[in-house]
């Protein structure tokens, strides 16, 4: 008597697991599958859309970042931004005494 092999006994016992668990509970019919899906795409394409605008917004406040930086760093603001121990103007004092 020729004896079977493992492979051949582990896919009988795994056969018979199927056939004794039953129907997955889980499982839908195939439209319900298909819209699941077809809302699943929907969700990744409004994704991709928010993705691209944080984006564009982040690139636009890049942009207004550097002119900020730029008006700041420019001739006419320079003595205010000087470190040489006291500041040009300071906003603490009262106005009477500022210089």
């Amino acid at each position: 008597m020729k004896r079977p092999s493992a492979s051949s006994v582990g896919l009988i016992f795994l056969l018979i697991g199927y056939a004794v668990a039953g129907p997955e509970p889980e499982l839908r019919p195939r439209a319900v599958r298909s819209s699941a899906c077809q809302e699943h795409t929907n969700l990744h394409n409004r994704l991709d859309v928010v993705e691209k605008k944080v984006e564009d917004t982040v690139g636009k406040l890049e942009v207004e970042l550097a002119a900020l930086l730029d008006a700041i760093e420019a001739p006419e603001w320079r003595p205010l931004l000087d470190n040489t121990g006291e500041t040009a103007v300071d906003i603490l004092k009262e106005p009477e005494q500022r210089t």
